[in-house]
């Protein structure tokens, strides 16, 4: 080519050149921020496993409290649509870090979801029956001829055999009558139903909220049956970015939950404004309270937050592995990441 054609080519493709360099430094794929004391923090993105309740008030009050900025973090908090798509989007990269249901997690990656766990927080299963006091339910037999809410598919209806059988009944002796998750409340204020399979730390104090009559639970955890449920996730892509971004995040989650704990008052007025869907801040209040008592197994009793052991994860493979919600058992090393977990 000759050499001053050569020349006009290279110096229109300058300016060009330029802007690209420009967007790319400031455009979207930028993951930074900085903070107002001119610290540099990673925008994080965190993806809940529902549309923001009580359990999720220790999110709100890190980051009020610049708990996550502390540790180098930007937190944005976007609202779930169940733990199976926050599983998924987590695994994809759409979120970096994800707030989803053990079972959840466990199938995924039966499924080859490239996902991981750095931490369950609800490490005693808050699943329940859940019903008005008046239905005169004291005990797992008295469930026998009765009509429950429950979810085809889900953790809940998958365990609830487990439960029946751990305490002398067959799925035989109950109806599950099969309902939208968004719908069970409905069907038992309705009387449709006589209880629904929920969580004592969501769907109990929103029904006695909404009905005004004083609810009831057979806890799962009570009568024969434990595993874990809600805890932090995140993809492949996260726990390669920033090489230290999940050992943060995880510090950052666990001492939010610790300070949460310490002010339960406080870290439910933190999430004021959250969502259009919040519900009333006395059943926030009910929910978190609820949340508090599912933090630990006796294995993890006075450690912090999110410290697991690799003998809960096995229980909880194995009663997962019995609901056939996983397939083809793993090690616990597939599912839970220990090496960005919490430390003791």
């Amino acid at each position: 080519m000759h050499a001053t054609r050569r020349n006009r080519l290279l110096t229109g493709l300058l300016p060009l050149l330029l802007v690209s360099v420009t967007a790319t430094a400031c455009g979207g794929d930028d993951k930074t921020t900085v903070s107002d004391s001119g610290e540099k923090l990673d925008k994080v993105t965190l993806t809940l496993n529902w549309y923001p309740y009580g359990e999720h008030a220790p999110f709100y009050y890190g980051k009020q409290r610049e708990v996550f900025e502390k540790h180098g973090i930007d937190l944005e908090i976007r609202a779930g649509q169940g733990s199976q798509k926050t599983v998924q989007a987590t695994g994809t990269g759409r979120t970096d870090f994800g707030w989803a249901d053990t079972p959840a997690v466990l199938a995924g990656v039966d499924q080859g979801v490239r996902v991981k766990s750095l931490g369950v927080y609800l490490q005693t299963t808050p699943a329940s029956v859940q019903f008005f006091d008046a239905e005169g339910i004291d005990a797992p037999a008295d469930l026998k001829g009765k009509t429950v809410a429950g979810t085809a598919g889900d953790a809940l209806t998958k365990t609830f055999p487990i439960f029946l059988q751990k305490n002398g009944l067959d799925l035989d002796d109950v109806e599950v009558q099969n309902t939208d998750p968004a719908g069970k409340i409905a069907a038992v204020i309705s009387g449709r139903t006589d209880a629904l399979l929920g969580y004592a730390s969501d769907q109990g104090p929103i029904m006695q909220n909404k009905a005004k009559k004083d609810v009831s639970y057979l806890r799962f955890s009570e009568h024969g049956l434990n595993f874990y449920s809600n805890g932090l996730i995140a993809g492949t892509k996260t726990l390669r970015r920033g090489g230290d971004l999940a050992r943060r995040m995880t510090a950052a989650v666990s001492e939010s939950w610790a300070a949460a704990e310490k002010s339960p008052g406080p870290a439910v007025a933190a999430m004021e404004g959250a969502s259009e869907q919040l519900p009333p801040r006395e059943v926030l209040a009910e929910q978190f309270k609820t949340t508090l008592t599912l933090l630990h197994t006796d294995a993890t009793r006075g450690k912090a937050p999110g410290a697991n052991t690799e003998a809960d994860w096995k229980q909880t493979i194995d009663v997962f592995a019995e609901a056939g919600m996983v397939k083809s058992p793993k090690p616990v090393a597939e599912y839970w990441d220990a090496a960005n977990g919490v430390k003791g």
